[in-house]
């Protein structure tokens, strides 16, 4: 079980910090051709580095896809379970280092040690998943037009995937794309988000450890135009698999178009929680806070925008004010906390930019809004949970990604207008809606603009369900289920005459 004395916690960073780490490169580690590294450092200690990185070229770009796409050739054709076996013992090698991994993520992410811990059992959990689905690569056997000839249709790996991973989950969003890709018989070279490259170096170490041959698997770390671009535009890259924002998320799929490359795309959200109706306000109010504030509302599917109908408007907010006064803010190893600081300085300013607009704009301040700076929360990036109501659809903060932890109420006179408000951004990724009729829950699940719809709980996803967004949410086959087939794999028709 995962310890979260401050003692414990301080003392396992204290004999794990400093470190250089290279590239994972054909199962080597190596040092990049530019000879220059860089530090990352506590998100809840800005003074303490943790490690130090490369700072990568397009050289080890290169490097790196070449490897992969040599190891393509024979492990395509390795057969599924023994994939599969291989992604089993990965999955139990992340939930047997899951205290080691969880101190690594909080101290690079900020994130609570509860929270940390929980992502890294979910990715061993979407690991185990994915091992499953070797063994389900599915074709068909079809009757043909003529006699004497049958038609079947089989699915193959498409070549080298480019991994790209954000920094709000250092954990899950890689495993999420890269134990598909081997499931399905591809090879990755993995780009992490130049703010949390360390705990990638530890999954590299796992699936090496759990059998993954060399060159399989690639790690490459670095900023977006030196390592990103390159990778995204190489030739042998047949597939890239992005996590991030809408804006770059655009830029790479121009760049794949040109060479006709797939790209699977999980972008930026701007998700609704419309309640129309309840038995108990408190019950929604815990569900909108825990989806809302989790990752210090760092997260693509965080509820950010609470559409509710007038009679029940200011019975709601006051319930929601109550839930978030329970939030506990501080560093990750400090007892109960449940909302830790934002990534950086830089995130918490852009936070802050928008909590001055949405002012400006006529939004009124109800809860939270200030920057933490005395005693410990001078060392990290701090801020309290915030709710904003008076609210307008038209604002920005009603109509942009915020990424951080401030949540907007919004009043509706009618159902329909609830409806149609939630339908009125550009993103569509999760939406929730809170009601005890079950006609206004199916309405709501048929025609909201979303990928992912939720009845009476938060935003929170399943290990085995499709994950992704319409509108400018997303872009290609859905990860984590079923549905990463549709991207991994290309289909293949054959004839037989007999």
């Amino acid at each position: 079980m995962i310890s979260t004395s401050k003692t414990t916690m301080l003392s396992w960073l204290e004999q794990n910090v400093g470190k250089t780490y290279g590239n994972f490169i054909n199962g080597k580690w190596i040092n990049s051709n530019s000879g220059k590294i860089y530090p990352i450092y506590h998100a809840a200690n800005k003074s303490q580095i943790l490690s130090f990185f490369q700072n990568s070229t397009k050289e080890d770009v290169d490097n790196a896809v070449e490897a992969a796409n040599t190891s393509f050739k024979s492990w395509s054709k390795v057969p599924g379970p023994d994939r599969g076996a291989i992604l089993y013992r990965f999955a139990d090698l992340l939930e047997q280092q899951a205290e080691e991994l969880s101190y690594m993520l909080s101290a690079e992410q900020g994130k609570s040690l509860g929270e940390s811990r929980g992502e890294v059992l979910r990715a061993a959990k979407e690991a185990r998943f994915c091992a499953g689905e070797a063994f389900r690569i599915e074709g068909e056997t079809l009757p043909g037009e003529r006699s004497g000839v049958n038609g079947s249709t089989i699915r193959q790996p498409i070549g080298v995937i480019a991994a790209i991973a954000p920094w709000n989950f250092p954990v899950v969003t890689p495993v999420r794309k890269i134990a598909p890709a081997l499931a399905y018989g591809c090879t990755v070279v993995y780009k992490p988000a130049s703010a949390t490259p360390w705990t990638s170096v530890r999954i590299m170490e796992l699936l090496n450890e759990a059998g993954v041959p060399k060159g399989v698997v690639n790690l490459v770390v670095g900023n977006g135009s030196s390592v990103g671009t390159p990778l995204v535009e190489h030739p042998l890259v047949k597939g890239i698999s992005f996590t991030g924002s809408t804006k770059l998320g655009v830029q790479i799929n121009e760049l794949a178009a040109r060479k006709l490359a797939k790209t699977q795309l999980e972008l930026g959200g701007k998700n609704p929680a419309v309640v129309l109706d309840y038995e108990n306000p408190n019950d929604v109010a815990k569900q909108i806070v825990a989806a809302a504030f989790a990752c210090s509302g760092q997260r693509c599917t965080s509820i950010s925008r609470v559409i509710v109908v007038k009679e029940k408007k200011e019975e709601l907010t006051e319930a929601l004010i109550k839930e978030m006064m329970q939030i506990k803010v501080g560093p990750a190893w400090e007892k109960d906390i449940t909302m830790g600081p934002l990534v950086n300085q830089q995130q918490l300013d852009s936070v802050q930019d928008y909590l001055k607009i949405g002012l400006k704009e006529g939004a009124r301040l109800r809860f939270g809004g200030k920057v933490l700076t005395e005693d410990i929360y001078g060392e990290g990036a701090y801020m309290q949970p915030t709710l904003l109501d008076q609210v307008t659809p038209q604002m920005r903060v009603a109509q942009e990604e915020i990424f951080g932890p401030i949540l907007c109420v919004i009043e509706a006179d009618t159902q329909e207008e609830a409806f149609d408000i939630a339908n009125s951004i550009n993103y569509g990724l999760a939406a929730s809606v809170f009601t005890t009729k079950f006609s206004a829950a199916h309405t709501f699940a048929e025609e909201a603009e979303v990928g992912m719809v939720h009845v009476n709980h938060g935003t929170a996803s399943a290990a085995h369900m499709p994950f992704g967004g319409w509108k400018q949410s997303g872009f290609g086959a859905y990860s984590i289920g079923k549905s990463n087939s549709e991207f991994y794999t290309n289909v293949k028709a054959i004839y037989y005459q007999y």
